[in-house]
């Protein structure tokens, strides 16, 4: 795949993430709540931040590593991103976030359908997994509404502000024998 594929689903463009795009994820990830959900988002989130994830985005596209996708609205503005991430072995890791004001509107679980349809069809994947913090049980719900199942519980898999923390995992596969 030479060129980042862009998908359009019912209400949303998915698309490759530009540098015109950091200044509203900077805006967007001054909430607190995307540190206290994730565990890669810091907290203050900075302009270095928004440059390094994107730089991190574009090496991992560039080497088929990792595709992250901006979730735009029909307007063309981000409002969120979701990605997939090749763990090797035919799998991928998929996480996402959403800007708070477009929460509880079914948007992830739009694009997620969409993003795993693209690594089963696209890139070939046989599972497709998510993990999230036990305290953001929204995520988990996003991924059963896809058909994801709970696989696993990762016993003290992340550590964050000194705490471990039990790790749900959901998984869907390809073939589903």
């Amino acid at each position: 795949m030479q060129n980042f594929p862009t998908i359009k689903t019912e209400r949303l463009i998915l698309s490759e993430l530009k540098e015109e795009d950091l200044p509203l994820v900077v805006e967007y990830m001054q909430d607190k709540e995307y540190s206290d959900y994730t565990s890669t988002i810091p907290y203050p989130y900075r302009k270095e931040d928004g440059d390094f994830w994107l730089k991190l985005v574009r090496e991992a596209f560039n080497s088929k590593k990792g595709y992250t996708f901006a979730i735009r609205d029909a307007s063309g503005k981000i409002i969120g991103a979701i990605g997939l991430h090749d763990e090797g072995h035919d799998k991928a890791e998929m996480g996402y976030w959403m800007a708070k004001a477009f929460w509880n509107k079914g948007y992830v679980t739009e694009a997620a359908k969409a993003i795993v349809d693209f690594g089963f069809n696209e890139l070939n994947f046989n599972k497709i997994f998510a993990i999230h913090f036990p305290h953001n049980p929204a995520s988990g719900k996003i991924m059963q509404k896809i058909g994801m199942q709970q696989e696993a519980i990762l016993k003290q898999h992340l550590k964050k502000d000194g705490k471990y923390y039990d790790i749900p995992m959901y998984s869907i596969f390809k073939n589903k024998d």
